[in-house]
């Protein structure tokens, strides 16, 4: 099978283009960073298989992060047949900088030239022809927004294929060029790298690549090989009066701009961009992050009001209930019905309290989550995400990160919830730094993923119902403040080091597509469904069997009792010890063991502790509604309970994800033991402090 692969600098619609070929829905995102790993997807062009990998956004096959790592091994160890070079024509002088190594692999290459719109509104004209003659490439126009020339790029990759042709050799200053030849003399035929030419190896030497360069020095040549490169550096230090990795980006850059000015028209002075106007607002030092607090909260203030509060969907009988209401009805009669047609106890229980019970509580939220996903997706899209990165930069300082960090922290959750912490943690491959990435990862599942929404939603509803949206923005405001202080806490003591500088490119501003928003949106919800039905409903199976066992007949109107004497009972029970200092009693407990695993298994476990009570039978009321009743809860407890949650241990898959991003299992378990604890101090001030001054 052909291979191709789908390469570009980030926010270059890169990952668009290989929706659009595979017919994949991978995330798009209109800032720097979505992609940091390989997706994989497959297409047909002219009744051929063709397997289509969409690699990390990167400036340079010099790798610095490990985004741009990935990208630059699969290019040089699987060596596709072809690369779809995606350019963005209004940026083109800065992509060809990437094009140029690109071809210096001699690898097949065709260009998708892409946002030629907004190249047009800048006032360039790019001749395609020409770059096409320039370069040795197929040049291909294309609108991947739109779709537009998708199928004239399949064309471009069969022909080429089938054409066997390489891409031009670009040659630089004659200083370079005798130094490069004289290296390629020196590595023929001894295979460092099989797939790539010689050529390639001999300019990465003298770039000073630290991967190359330490691959050589273990393949056994380093004793002939170092001194004669160390020659040549120095060689061209001398000519040039720079280090040689900076003389070859010079020369890389001054032929990027000479084939620019070749392949460029400037048709007209571009007329200053709707993007730079709203910028010169939502930017400024201090509007800024006035602006984003005001999004933040209305964006909280339309999802709870559209979701909860608005009571806007007719029932059979006459009642008029929101969205959320709608799904609590559904299962309180699935729950009627169980308890009135299944006879046998254990097979009731299970069903009512195990699946109804625990499930029921997390699909209960359903639409507030694609709600939010709708609304974050928008924000996403249109290319206000990346600004919230240059406005927090200052902030961020003060505290231990840098800008580029609020990508991590975004997709974990921290535009309002709806994120998750394991790609979170994965787009942290985008800090260069790697103290920097340490404490990014090890802050990121402070951040309001999706999983814990539910759990605010339910107790805000129980507890807070005429203030939803406030409480939401206080516990949006309270993760980010909270998180702060951990990475400012582990800068200066755990993980002490220089910060680096933040440069990040701006994308400009889009309106976003519906189809896409609700597309992207829908894919998101599904997964939570897909997760409720799966993994939260295994578990909380499990959960429900270490509260149902061992059963006692004789005391059947004590429920209360049985529960407490049960297996799961017993461990909330002797957690109660330390928890009661923060207001939890084993109840609590038992839903929070069920949260390491899925944060959503808090719902699902109390749902499934409260169907199983005294009460259960004479009050098939929802959760929130049976806590609100309870004498052992008030709105302390509840709000002490959402801060926890926040704070304390990561999921099992966002530890698995800290393992696999640091490479050691001591960070995944420090992790694990510092936010317990960091939540357990915050929940015991919030709790202490209240109770003194009420």
């Amino acid at each position: 099978m052909l291979n191709i692969a789908v390469a570009g600098n980030p926010n270059c619609g890169k990952t668009c283009v290989f929706n659009n070929l595979t017919g994949a829905r991978q995330h798009v995102g209109n800032y720097p960073g979505v992609t940091v790993e390989l997706f994989e997807g497959f297409t047909v062009i002219n009744g051929k298989r063709f397997h289509v990998t969409d690699l990390p956004g990167t400036y340079s096959l010099t790798a610095y992060s490990k985004d741009e790592l990935v990208a630059r091994n699969f290019l040089i160890d699987k060596k596709p047949d072809v690369i779809v070079n995606v350019v963005d024509a209004s940026n083109l002088e800065r992509n060809l900088y990437l094009t140029l190594q690109l071809i210096e692999l001699k690898i097949p290459v065709v260009i998708a030239l892409n946002m030629g719109d907004i190249a047009v509104k800048k006032g360039f004209v790019v001749n395609p022809s020409r770059l096409g003659a320039m370069l040795g490439v197929k040049v291909v126009e294309t609108i991947a927004r739109n779709n537009s020339g998708m199928e004239e790029l399949k064309t471009a990759c069969s022909e080429i294929i089938s054409e066997s042709l390489p891409p031009r050799t670009i040659h630089y200053s004659s200083e370079i060029e005798d130094c490069v030849s004289d290296l390629e003399k020196i590595l023929s035929g001894k295979s460092f790298f099989p797939h790539v030419p010689d050529r390639w190896t001999a300019l990465k030497m003298l770039e000073q690549d630290e991967t190359v360069i330490s691959c050589l020095k273990t393949s056994g040549s380093s004793e002939k090989l170092f001194p004669v490169l160390e020659k040549y550096i120095q060689k061209i230090h001398d000519l040039t009066g720079d280090d040689s990795e900076t003389a070859i980006a010079e020369a890389r850059c001054a032929a990027a701009s000479g084939i620019f000015r070749d392949c460029v028209s400037i048709s007209k002075i571009g007329k200053r961009l709707i993007t730079e106007k709203i910028d010169s607002v939502v930017c400024n030092r201090y509007l800024g992050p006035l602006i984003l607090v005001v999004i933040v909260y209305m964006l909280f203030t339309c999802v709870f009001k559209v979701a909860d509060e608005l009571q806007w969907i007719p029932l059979f009988n006459g009642e008029w209930v929101s969205p959320v209401g709608l799904f609590s009805t559904f299962f309180d009669f699935l729950s009627e019905t169980a308890s009135t047609y299944i006879k046998s106890d254990i097979l009731k229980s299970m069903i009512k309290d195990g699946i109804i019970g625990g499930v029921g509580g997390v699909m209960g939220f359903v639409p507030l989550i694609f709600l939010m996903f709708v609304f974050i997706s928008a924000l996403e899209d249109s290319g206000y995400v990346a600004r919230i990165a240059f406005i927090l930069d200052r902030l961020l300082r003060a505290f231990g990160l840098q800008g580029k960090s609020v990508l991590s922290l975004i997709v974990s959750g921290g535009l309002g919830g709806g994120g998750c912490a394991v790609p979170g943690v994965m787009a942290a491959r985008t800090l260069r730094e790697e103290k920097d990435r340490l404490i990014t990862i090890l802050v990121t599942p402070m951040m309001n993923c999706g999983a814990k929404l539910p759990v605010y939603a339910m107790l805000i509803a129980a507890f807070f119902p005429d203030s939803r949206g406030q409480m939401m923005f206080l516990l949006w405001a309270l993760s980010w403040a909270f998180s702060l202080m951990a990475a400012l806490f582990l800068r200066k003591f755990i993980i002490a080091g220089e910060q680096t500088p933040f440069v990040m490119e701006l994308p400009v501003y889009h309106m976003p597509a519906f189809k896409n928003l609700f597309i992207h949106a829908w894919s998101r919800t599904w997964l939570y469904i897909k997760k409720a039905g799966t993994i939260i409903l295994g578990i909380n199976l499990i959960f429900w069997s270490m509260m149902y066992f061992p059963h006692q007949d004789t005391v059947p109107d004590h429920a209360e009792e049985q529960l407490r004497h049960s297996f799961a009972g017993r461990t909330g029970s002797a957690l109660e010890y330390v928890s009661k200092y923060i207001g939890f009693d084993w109840k609590i407990n038992i839903a929070l063991i069920g949260g390491f695993a899925a944060k959503e298994l808090v719902i699902g476990t109390l749902g499934t502790v409260y169907s199983m009570g005294d009460d259960a039978l004479e009050n098939p009321e929802p959760l929130s509604a049976k806590l609100s009743a309870s004498k052992d809860w008030s709105p302390l407890r509840a709000f002490a309970l959402m801060v926890f949650v926040m704070l304390y241990a990561p999921c099992m898959p966002t530890v698995a994800a800290i393992r696999r991003e640091t490479g050691a299992w001591k960070w995944a378990v420090f992790s694990v033991v510092y936010s317990t604890t960091f939540a357990f101090v915050i929940a015991f001030i919030i709790y202490n402090s209240a109770r003194i001054f009420s």
